[in-house]
């Protein structure tokens, strides 16, 4: 099994920045890729990035391209989501999935294609 612990949300104002890590640990060489979610209250869960793990090509949402980066750290098994230029929308628990499963880059943009998700960590937007 994988585990994933998330870290780093937080209350940042419109235009500001946040960074998010999540940190694999148990059978870390066997997670193919790792993705970001994020859920709204009354929203369904919506795909906001991914990383393959071995190659490291990155994916994101239409709406936060430009925005967000998803970095690495290949000696930490951390995957990170780096957001920029934060906007009241952004405004969700965000959660980190693991897949240990390859999947298409279309696939990894949904939900039902991860395996193990992390506990989740809210980030506020404020106006």
């Amino acid at each position: 099994q994988v585990q994933l612990t998330e870290s780093g949300g937080g209350l940042v104002q419109t235009g500001g920045s946040l960074g998010l890590s999540c940190a694999a640990s148990g059978r870390t060489f066997s997670v193919n890729a790792m993705g970001w979610f994020r859920q709204a209250p009354g929203n369904e869960r919506e795909f906001v990035a991914a990383i393959r793990w071995n190659s490291g090509r990155t994916y994101l949402a239409d709406s936060v391209k430009g925005r967000f980066t998803i970095p690495r750290d290949n000696a930490k098994n951390t995957a990170y989501l780096q957001m920029n230029s934060l906007k009241p929308e952004d405004t969700a628990v965000y959660y980190c999935a693991g897949t240990e499963i390859y999947y298409s880059g279309d696939n990894l943009r949904r939900v039902v294609s991860y395996d193990t998700w992390g506990q989740g960590t809210q980030v506020t937007v404020s106006s």
